[in-house]
């Protein structure tokens, strides 16, 4: 019965993915045909490789007998790997290649490539399993994003021009089986890669490389260890004795000096009291910083995980805060919420910072550590950056990157002396759709932990400066990790339950997001208040009669985008299906949205 189950829900996601093939062939075409334009227009071929790069042919299939390029099928213009190696090319890494959506394999090996490995490598190449970028000219550190391709199997840098640290979390990709940076200018400590046992010579010809199986030790962290160790052992030790030596000379004063006079009998008490009181006062400093013992063990938890958010997170001053936000005015004020409210904090260096206030509640309380170790740990293009956590005595607070286009809500639904200054064209709102959907997607599928936010809504997408969207508040975020039993707070969750109820829910409320896009209405008349409208959206799908105006936004009619419009409805209506199964996953609503978003000139 369950196999029965799990092949009706393969069956459907291929009838689905048909679906969406049928309106966008031509585009996935141009999509990649696009890649190769932009890589071939980027860098210098001296000796004229790209030559059999023309693009005058509509014949399908017909990139895939280019140089370098192996497709997916020979009959299909979709790329699966570029194999550019060794041909001089020169320039700098080509930023084209993130139209090739379907790549899993890059290849850019022993050309003149110089210019740094861009910071956003993830966003590049969300699928690459294989990476090689070794004997080149690249400079500058290895980004720490690069950890975010969660689906490397080999990652090739080696005989490059690369300075400062590995970054260690290069030690979670789970799959890699290939590393190695040999060759370079690299210094600190190599990562920890749990999997797979990485050989000495993947970091040859490092000299400031250290730790792991290189023969030369992280003196420096040892010796801080070892000196840790020893100071603690000693001062203990010490601490110990000098008990046992002042209690033995108050009982031996007290009882066995019969001759000693009682005035300096008593002084001599005293001074032994005095000792021994410092040395209580010395051990209660010391044990505040242990105040576990004292707590319940919910409390034991939250602050075990707040300590562990350290590691990615800036543990922040209060009265630093206060100062940049003057004293929490209202007058800097962004936004009042249930749990809190959001300030916005000017730092001495002009920089400008986002500070959520949290209520002194226990609600707030639990929203605040499940943002805090969820956000905190995740690093990602369209995730709102969280940058440092201030908890003190009963003050909760958390310190965003500042967006200064603020929420997509007020851009959607403008006040009336507003609307005329905040309008968004469509292709801008594909680009947010477009961005929301690659964010989720990467949130369930591609992240090592699956995370579901739960809360999704135009009022939690904010916008930067270039109306980039950033997903905000994780407060009511479930994080599950598929490879062990996932215990949070005493309850056990099933996984195929929670990828079912609480991905979908999300898939959801990405619909009505993508609804309030195309329609304009507000989210609560989306959700069923207007009949016609929740008529208008279960006939959609079905009939093709149906003008497209009828559900649009008024500032969208007559801009000539109807098609891709509808092609977005349908994507829409698909996403709140009212049965769960026939919801697309987020990772099938990104391909298709990045394909019409890519397709206008943002």
């Amino acid at each position: 019965m369950e196999m029965t189950h799990k092949i009706r829900r393969r069956v459907i996601l291929l009838i689905i993915c048909s679906f969406l093939s049928y309106f966008t062939p031509t585009i996935c075409t141009e999509s990649d045909i696009a890649c190769l334009k932009l890589i071939k227009a980027s860098l210098q071929d001296p000796y004229g490789y790209f030559t059999s790069w023309t693009f005058n042919n509509n014949t399908e299939g017909f990139i895939c007998r280019y140089t370098g390029v192996e497709c997916w099928h020979p009959d299909e213009n979709k790329i699966i790997n570029l194999r550019l190696s060794d041909m001089g090319l020169k320039g700098e890494f080509p930023r084209g290649i993130k139209h090739c959506t379907s790549l899993t394999g890059l290849d850019l090996s022993s050309n003149e490539l110089q210019g740094s490995i861009p910071s956003d490598i993830q966003r590049l190449l969300p699928y690459v399993t294989s990476l090689d970028l070794s004997s080149n000219n690249f400079s500058g550190e290895i980004p720490s994003s690069i950890a975010d391709c969660s689906n490397l199997n080999a990652l090739i840098l080696y005989n490059n021009r690369l300075t400062g640290r590995i970054p260690q979390q290069i030690g979670l990709l789970r799959r890699i089986k290939t590393f190695s940076v040999a060759h370079n200018l690299l210094s600190g400590p190599v990562p920890n890669i749990a999997n797979v046992s990485i050989r000495a010579d993947s970091y040859a010809n490092n000299s400031g490389l250290c730790g792991g199986p290189l023969i030369k030790r992280c003196k420096e962290h040892h010796h801080h260890q070892a000196m840790k160790f020893d100071f603690s052992f000693k001062g203990g030790f010490a601490i110990g004795y000098l008990v046992s030596v002042v209690t033995v000379i108050v009982v031996y004063a007290s009882y066995c000096v019969p001759w000693v006079h009682s005035g300096q009998r008593n002084k001599m008490i005293t001074v032994a009291a005095m000792i021994l009181l410092m040395i209580r006062q010395k051990k209660k400093k010391e044990a505040e910083f242990d105040q576990f013992n004292s707590l319940s063990a919910m409390e034991f938890l939250d602050q075990m995980q707040v300590s562990t958010s350290e590691k990615f997170v800036t543990r922040m001053n209060f009265k630093d805060l206060s100062k940049a936000t003057n004293d929490f005015s209202q007058h800097n004020i962004i936004e009042l919420g249930e749990i809190g409210t959001t300030f916005k904090a000017t730092l001495a260096n002009g920089w400008s910072l986002a500070v959520k206030k949290f209520s002194n509640s226990q609600q707030s309380e639990e929203q605040f550590i499940t943002e805090l170790k969820t956000l905190g740990k995740l690093r990602h293009d369209n995730l709102l950056p969280l940058l440092g956590f201030c908890k003190e005595s009963k003050k909760r607070l958390l310190v965003y990157k500042y967006m200064s286009r603020g929420h997509l809500f007020d851009w959607l639904h403008p006040t009336e002396s507003e609307n005329k200054k905040k309008i968004l064209k469509w292709p801008l709102r594909v680009k947010i759709a477009a961005g929301v959907a690659r964010a989720l997607a990467w949130l369930h599928h591609c992240c090592e932990f699956r995370v579901a936010h739960l809360s999704i809504s135009s009022q939690c997408i904010l916008l930067d400066q270039n109306f980039e969207p950033k997903l905000s508040n994780f407060g009511m975020s479930s994080m599950i990790n598929p490879k062990e039993v996932n215990a949070s707070r005493g309850f056990c969750m099933d996984i195929e339950f929670w990828e079912e109820c609480f991905i979908k829910e999300d898939v959801f409320s990405f619909g009505i997001v993508l609804l309030e896009l195309i329609t304009g209405k507000t989210a609560t008349s989306l959700k069923g208040s207007d009949e016609s409208m929740e008529k208008l959206i279960t006939e959609a799908p079905s009939n093709s009669s149906l003008s497209v105006c009828d559900l649009m936004d008024e500032a969208l009619i007559g801009q000539g985008h109807d098609q891709e419009i509808f092609q977005c409805l349908k994507i829409a209506c698909n996403c709140v299906h009212s049965y769960l199964q026939k919801r697309p996953s987020m990772l099938d609503v990104y391909t298709t949205l990045s394909i019409i978003s890519d397709s206008y000139e943002v």
